[in-house]
């Protein structure tokens, strides 16, 4: 069931200040419609208030671990997205607290609420028997989330790109300072990525009707490009050579035993165990029509938006002149 948006509709954003956040956060701001993002930090959501009018963008506290700090940012809430999700678990942020319970938790506050629309950010390769953690409990929060609140529209992004992503960033500073550039697996891990402008408009479409509830929607970009081919066009886009090393998984694997021991880990096996997978939509969900297509949206490719904000990582910056 789908709701319209305007100035009269209230929406609850949990982890809506992260990087998917503030591009959801502007597409609805455009529509009119009244946010509540609810996070653990709202001082730190400041930067989301610009993005709309005066009162539009509210940031509230919230921490899905904890269901009692839930109920009040969804109070009145017609609609409930929930962002929020983990890449590397620290302390009592485990993939399990955050992507499996505190889905379950958000669902639930929506419910008790009484909103009428739910959307669920989760991700491709979600599987409850995948060796990673990471898509184990994608899954389970998947699951969760439709048990409580049937009419939730569950979102699968593949890799997302956009200027503040951490994928292509993340590689264009590590050419900037490194010899080499590691192919984990060989590079032959397969990505679909999607521009993040993209994800919110499916995730408006999910809020409208437009997108229904059901099986995940897939949401993936214009080409497929292998792991290897990432690293050449972020080569490319930053103007610098680098040697590409093959690594074999069972070496990452080692290897990222050992990182992860870091405060801010370059690599985790979790990690490693998940590029054994591709990252690509399903011909299910090509079949179904539930993909960034399927929803009307025509999908923006890497090469109309990467070049531009990895310029910073050029010999001379802004000042070097990139010929595609």
């Amino acid at each position: 069931m789908g709701i319209s948006l305007s100035s009269s509709t209230l929406i609850t954003i949990y982890g809506g200040s992260g990087f998917i956040g503030r591009h959801v956060v502007r597409a609805l701001a455009r529509t009119g419609a009244r946010m509540r993002i609810a996070v653990r930090r709202p001082d730190l959501a400041g930067h989301l208030q610009p993005l709309g009018g005066v009162g539009q963008i509210i940031p509230v506290q919230a921490n899905v671990r904890f269901p009692d700090s839930l109920a009040a940012p969804a109070e009145g809430a017609d609609a409930v997205i929930n962002l929020v999700g983990i890449l590397v678990p620290t302390g009592r942020q485990t993939f399990a607290s955050v992507q499996d319970e505190g889905a379950r938790h958000v669902a639930l506050a929506a419910r008790a609420a009484g909103a009428r629309a739910f959307v669920q950010m989760s991700a491709i390769g979600a599987d409850p028997r995948s060796p990673a953690a990471y898509a184990r409990t994608k899954a389970a929060g998947e699951t969760a989330v439709t048990a409580v609140f049937p009419g939730a529209v569950i979102l699968r992004p593949s890799i997302v790109f956009g200027p503040e992503d951490e994928f292509f960033n993340r590689f264009a500073a590590l050419a900037r300072i490194a010899p080499a550039l590691p192919l984990i697996g060989g590079g032959k891990t397969r990505f679909e990525p999607v521009f993040v402008g993209d994800v919110a408009k499916a995730v408006v479409a999910g809020l409208t009707g437009k997108a229904e509830a059901g099986a995940p929607y897939e949401l993936g970009g214009p080409e497929i490009l292998t792991m290897k081919e990432v690293m050449e066009r972020v080569l490319d886009y930053t103007m610098r050579r680098r040697l590409l090393v093959p690594l074999p998984f069972w070496l990452a694997k080692i290897q990222a035993v050992f990182l992860q021991l870091l405060p801010n880990p370059p690599l985790t096996l979790d990690q490693v165990r998940m590029l054994e997978t591709d990252n690509v939509v399903s011909e299910a969900a090509k079949r179904a029509g539930r993909t960034v297509q399927g929803l009307g949206i025509e999908p923006v490719a890497v090469e109309a938006v990467v070049p531009d904000y990895l310029e910073r990582f050029r010999p001379r910056g802004q000042f070097s002149i990139y010929r595609p």
